[in-house]
């Protein structure tokens, strides 16, 4: 039999991980999609999307994002679970994206999920995230 000698940290506390999504939401309206997932994204992070191989790396994405405008819709999201290990270093958070277009009234929701790892200096930055597109108006 082998027995598993992890230290568990119980130094974090409950609802981090949402605290921590909804402020990474909240940047994404404020001061646009781009430059919140190059806040929040870890060196080594990696986004799935439709129709799009994985991105991989927040280099990559500082690339893809070059002459880019984010300025014609914003994107929020609601968190609306959040699972962290016993050792307090991983989790993940997981809830509803609405993409609203600026220039229209024309509305896009989906799902989503974030995969967190807590960094040396205690922040949190997402290691994976990916979304689905077309879900119907609101559930129970």
């Amino acid at each position: 039999m082998i027995l598993s000698c992890t230290k568990i940290d119980k130094n974090y506390s409950d609802g981090i991980l949402l605290k921590t999504d909804s402020d990474f939401s909240a940047l994404s309206v404020k001061e646009g999609m781009f430059r919140a997932f190059l806040a929040y994204i870890a060196d080594d992070g990696v986004i799935l999307r439709d129709g799009a191989y994985p991105g991989k790396g927040k280099k990559a994405l500082e690339e893809y994002y070059s002459g880019k405008s984010d300025s014609s819709f914003m994107l929020s999201w609601e968190p609306r679970y959040e699972k962290i290990s016993a050792g307090g270093d991983m989790g993940y958070t997981y809830g509803v994206w609405t993409n609203r277009i600026r220039s229209s009234k024309q509305v896009s929701r989906g799902t989503y999920v974030t995969i967190w790892l807590r960094q040396d200096d205690g922040s949190w930055k997402f290691v994976l995230d990916s979304g689905t597109q077309g879900l119907p108006g609101e559930a129970d």
